[in-house]
């Protein structure tokens, strides 16, 4: 591992993940090339500033869950591949229901050249520290349709909350959202 990467569970106590992309959970229906182990890594400056976001959302009653950090750039090549490949509609009306895969890279849901790869992006969510239970957002990781989008409508209004609690989170923080993914934060 580069000398500024580490593990962020290593160094941001309290942090829950579910690495996505090393699991069979994730909109390719497989893991994805360069994901070795269901763990999240990130920069040191990175992992400060989640210490703070983890700190204010606990301050909340929420906790963080974090889906994808550091991506390799051979994992995005895996998604240029896969989106080439026929469809086989396993992951289709999950992940993206209104767009083909190729969709993905024109529409901004997948890039070619990650913000991931320099392990100071995250994909994130918020539970509840009383229960363990996912906040609800609105939609699930992933979701590359309008639905996913920062004000989209047809949300509840405590989806809504939830949405704009980790948006307040995470700008606090020293992070820059992403319009079209709720989830999606730039240090």
């Amino acid at each position: 591992m580069k000398d500024d990467f580490v593990f962020v569970d290593e160094v941001v106590p309290g942090i829950r993940w579910d690495a996505k992309y090393a699991t069979w959970d994730n909109f390719t229906g497989k893991p994805v090339d360069g994901y070795l182990v269901n763990r999240v890594v990130g920069t040191r400056a990175f992992c400060a500033a989640l210490e703070k976001a983890r700190e204010k959302a606990e301050s909340l009653g929420f906790g963080l869950l974090l889906w994808d950090v550091y991506r390799p750039q051979r994992a995005v090549d895996c998604f240029m591949r896969w989106a080439e490949q026929p469809e086989d509609g396993r992951k289709k009306l999950r992940h993206y229901p209104n767009i083909d895969r190729p969709q993905m890279f024109e529409k901004g849901y997948v890039a070619t050249k990650s913000g991931h790869s320099r392990g100071s992006t995250v994909d994130l969510t918020l539970y509840h520290l009383d229960t363990g239970e996912l906040a609800d957002m609105g939609g699930d990781h992933d979701v590359m349709d309008v639905v996913s989008h920062h004000g989209a409508a047809g949300i509840t209004p405590e989806q809504e909350k939830n949405r704009e609690h980790l948006c307040s989170i995470m700008v606090d923080s020293g992070f820059g959202s992403y319009e079209f993914e709720w989830w999606h934060y730039t240090l």
